[in-house]
């Protein structure tokens, strides 16, 4: 058994299609075969089953996976562990982070980090927070950026808060809310909203602000695109609240105010909770460094266990 066997069998489970990980791989396909095969007469199991339009993992497939991921992380964490002891970041960083993220210039942090550590490789996921916490905590990736509503802590990771941001209001130019001034979620209730995705963190931050206020509201459109919602809003579709650095960096030609009783959302930054790889202390450090206020961000919180 080889680890780049094992390698094999991960990528192939990640892409369902054997041609899509020999590409991944940068092998041709008959090799990759060739070396899974040789893996299931080693163990005496099919560990893929192969129809002609699909390709699953057996039930010994999902049996060997889980050790096989465990097998290639000790691998990896073994030489990063060599390179350590004499100063060198090796490896590769898999770094994700929420589309609304405004706590960090996620450019400049990720330039800072390639300057301190040129061996170092960085790959970067964009999600929602929830599938990043899912991600982290299965071990696919080293950090995330989240972003929850306040009262709300990240589950099975180590994390500290970055920012806190009451969300604003935003409107279509003109509208008849925006001469008001400073408003309070009972001004907004009869709206036609855009937001995100219902059960989402991100959606969850103005459901769980209106439910207090025993107030309900009409979400007619939903997408996990800022973007998108600050379009229709734009439009003059809907009216939407999210995070005042999202409305500034974004192009959208809309008109916001301020909302005494809204919503706050809170940035995390996260790390596995056990055993943090070396990528990712040195990737702290730089946030450390490069993030203007972060000395505020105050005391590393380990969090229970995760619940998902």
């Amino acid at each position: 058994m080889e680890l780049q066997q094992l390698r094999y069998v991960v990528e192939v489970a990640a892409a369902s299609s054997f041609t899509r990980a020999a590409e991944r791989c940068f092998v041709t396909q008959s090799a990759l075969s060739h070396q899974i095969a040789a893996l299931e007469r080693e163990l005496g199991q099919r560990l893929f089953v192969r129809s002609s339009r699909s390709v699953r993992l057996s039930e010994a497939g999902e049996a060997f996976l889980e050790h096989a991921r465990t097998a290639l992380r000790a691998a990896e964490q073994a030489r990063e562990s060599v390179a350590a002891a004499v100063g060198v970041v090796t490896g590769t960083l898999r770094i994700g982070v929420i589309p609304t993220v405004t706590a960090v210039d996620i450019p400049e942090v990720l330039v800072a980090y390639r300057a301190a550590h040129p061996l170092a490789r960085v790959e970067l996921q964009v999600g929602n927070s929830d599938v990043l916490m899912t991600r982290l905590r299965h071990g696919e990736l080293d950090v995330a950026l989240l972003g929850l509503r306040e009262g709300a802590e990240p589950l099975g990771v180590a994390s500290r808060v970055l920012s806190r941001d009451r969300l604003v209001a935003a409107f279509p130019r003109g509208h008849e809310l925006c001469e008001t001034g400073a408003l309070t979620l009972h001004d907004l209730a009869g709206a036609t909203f855009a937001d995100f995705p219902a059960g989402t963190s991100g959606r969850a931050q103005s459901d769980a602000a209106f439910a207090s206020a025993e107030l309900s509201r009409d979400v007619a459109f939903e997408a996990d695109s800022a973007t998108l919602l600050l379009g229709l809003v734009a439009a003059g579709l809907a009216v939407t609240l999210l995070a005042p650095g999202t409305i500034e960096r974004s192009a959208a030609d809309v008109a916001t105010a301020e909302v005494r009783d809204g919503p706050v959302r809170v940035e995390h930054l996260a790390w596995d909770l056990a055993a943090p790889r070396n990528v990712a202390k040195a990737f702290l450090a730089v946030i450390d460094d490069v993030v203007p206020g972060n000395a505020k961000a105050g005391p590393e919180e380990h969090s229970g266990p995760a619940f998902l």
